[in-house]
């Protein structure tokens, strides 16, 4: 029996900046987790990811992520998404530092 389908965000990193980016249901790219398309039907997760890995000049590494429903919008499942979603952890700075602000 196959596994069933869980909510997904498609995930990359900027091209230039490096930064973790989230696919918006307008088709823009946004930094912020809780603005991301929160994606239930694996068929358009498919076609959103199909399309997201069509603009390279734009992202590198673009996949779906596994996510849940929260109360500010979607939030990391797994412990690598919530680690990509603050950053660098080296030093504090970047979107840590941004977060306490």
């Amino acid at each position: 029996m196959p596994k069933p389908f869980t909510p997904k965000v498609v995930t990359a990193n900027a091209l230039i900046e490096g930064d973790v980016i989230y696919l918006a249901a307008d088709d823009s790219w946004v930094r912020d987790l809780s603005k991301a398309e929160v994606i239930t039907d694996e068929a358009i997760a498919q076609i959103r990811l199909l399309d997201a890995q069509a603009r390279p000049a734009e992202t590198v590494g673009v996949y779906l992520a596994d996510v849940k429903l929260g109360a500010k919008g979607a939030e990391p499942t797994h412990f690598r998404e919530d680690f990509r979603r603050t950053g660098p952890s080296n030093y504090f700075h970047g979107k840590q530092a941004e977060a306490d602000a």
